[in-house]
C-alpha cells in the first residue's frame, strides 16, 4: 500500500482538530465526568467530529475514543483501521498548561503503520509512517497550514528526521504529569542502583513517547490505565526513529484492535 496520501490526509486532519480544540482552550469551558471518571470536553467532541469527517473520505473504519467502539466480532475482520485520541491528555487542556495532544495512528494488522501526534499550543507536529522514518516540525520550521495541500507539502519539506538529539549523559525517564505511582518510583529506585543518578521529567499526554523518539529521554514506563488510542501514534513515531514500546505482559511490541482495547502496562525505550 502506498502510505502518502493517507498520511498527508492524517496530518492534515491532526492540524485542523487542532484548531478546533483551541477555539475552546481560551474559552471559559464546561467539564463534564464521563463513566470511567474521566474529564472531556466541548473541545473532546468537536475534534473527533473533525477528524471523523476528513478520514471518512479513506474508508476506513474509524475508532475515535469519543465515540461508541463496535463489537469485537464486527472489529476483528478488519484488516486497517484508524484510531483517534481526538484531545490526549484533557486533564492538562483542563488545568491550561499546554501538555496535551491530538494522536491519529493508522492500524494495518494489529501493528501502527501511521502516527501523527500534534501540539496545537505549542504548535509541534511529530508523524511518521512505516519504512520512511519518523520527523518533528517544530514551530520555527512550521509554514502556515490552511489545509492546503501545497502547504502539507511545505510542511513535510520542513520536517527533521528523528531523533534529533543525542540522548543526555545522565540517564532520564519522563513521568505522566497526572498518574503517578508507587511502583513507578519503585522502578525508579532499581534505576539509580543501575546508574547512579537518574533525572525524571514530567509532562503530560502522549508527548512522552516522542520525546523517547526524540532522543530527550531514554524511558518511559506506565504502569496505569491507558487504552489503545493513547498509545498507537506514539508506538509508530518511537519505532520508526529506532525505538520500541513492549508490552510488559508479552514482552512483545503492543498490538492494536484487541478485543479488549486497554493496553496493559508497558514501557517506551530508546533505540540506544
Amino acid at each position: 500500500m502506498d502510505y502518502n496520501s493517507p498520511l498527508k490526509l492524517a496530518i492534515n486532519a491532526a492540524l485542523k482538530a487542532g484548531q478546533e480544540i483551541l477555539k475552546i482552550y481560551d474559552t471559559d469551558f464546561f467539564v463534564e465526568t464521563k463513566s470511567d471518571n474521566t474529564p472531556v470536553t466541548l473541545a473532546d467532541k468537536g475534534a473527533s467530529n473533525s477528524i471523523i469527517k476528513d478520514l471518512v473520505q479513506t474508508k476506513i473504519p474509524i475508532i475515535s475514543e469519543e465515540e461508541d467502539v463496535l463489537d469485537y466480532e464486527i472489529r476483528k475482520k478488519w484488516e486497517q483501521v484508524w484510531l483517534v485520541d481526538p484531545l490526549d491528555g484533557t486533564k492538562e487542556f483542563v488545568k491550561r498548561n499546554g501538555e496535551f495532544t491530538v494522536n491519529i495512528a493508522l492500524i494495518e494488522n494489529n501493528q501502527p503503520v501511521i502516527g501523527v501526534i500534534y501540539l496545537p499550543v505549542h504548535k509541534e507536529l511529530y508523524f511518521a509512517c512505516i519504512n520512511y522514518g519518523s520527523f518533528k516540525v517544530t514551530q520555527q520550521q512550521f509554514p502556515e497550514i490552511n489545509g492546503g495541500q501545497s502547504n502539507i507539502e511545505n510542511l513535510l519539506k520542513a520536517a527533521v528526521k528523528l531523533p534529533t538529539q543525542k540522548l543526555p549523559k545522565k540517564y532520564t525517564v519522563v513521568a505522566s504529569r497526572s498518574h503517578l505511582s508507587r511502583e513507578l518510583n519503585q522502578h525508579i529506585d532499581k534505576l539509580i542502583n543501575v546508574y547512579g543518578e537518574v533525572d525524571i521529567t514530567n509532562v503530560g499526554s502522549s508527548i512522552k513517547q516522542c520525546w523517547v523518539a526524540e532522543g530527550k529521554a531514554h524511558e518511559y514506563l506506565r504502569l496505569g490505565t491507558t487504552m489503545e488510542w493513547d498509545t498507537a501514534a506514539g508506538q509508530c513515531i518511537l519505532e520508526q526513529a529506532g525505538g520500541q514500546i513492549i508490552d510488559l505482559e508479552t514482552q512483545k511490541p503492543m498490538r492494536y484492535n484487541k478485543e479488549n482495547m486497554r493496553n496493559n502496562f508497558f514501557i517506551a525505550k530508546h533505540r540506544a
